[in-house]
């Protein structure tokens, strides 16, 4: 477990939900990825993300689907690539990346609390 952190701490990470709008394999990634496009609504957008997926997901199965992602982090180039949000996941037993959303439809932008 990590170090305890006040509340505030967490409110500075925004987190939010989106839509995956367009998914392709990203072949010039060290580790095996797929580019994701996810729209946040309108407040902000569509945006970026390069995600270490690949065990679980393929492209073609993640448009339509909601990520939950953390928005306010900096940009950060992976290769020919910049990754604009860190979309978020939990280990499988093996340490593969499953994806974590929302189980029934939420409006595109929603904040996690």
């Amino acid at each position: 477990m990590a170090e305890t952190i006040a509340f505030d701490d967490f409110m500075r990470v925004d987190i939010r939900v989106g839509t995956v709008v367009a998914a392709e394999p990203f072949p010039e990634a060290r580790k095996p990825a797929i580019k994701l496009t996810i729209d946040f609504g309108p407040e902000i957008g569509r945006k970026r993300s390069s995600a270490q997926i690949t065990v679980h997901y393929a492209p073609e199965t993640l448009v339509g689907r909601q990520v939950a992602a953390v928005v306010n982090f900096p940009p950060r180039q992976i290769g020919p690539f910049m990754s604009e949000v860190l979309t978020l996941g939990f280990p499988d037993a093996d340490g593969a990346v499953v994806l974590i959303g929302p189980d029934h439809s939420v409006p595109d932008g929603g904040r996690l609390f």
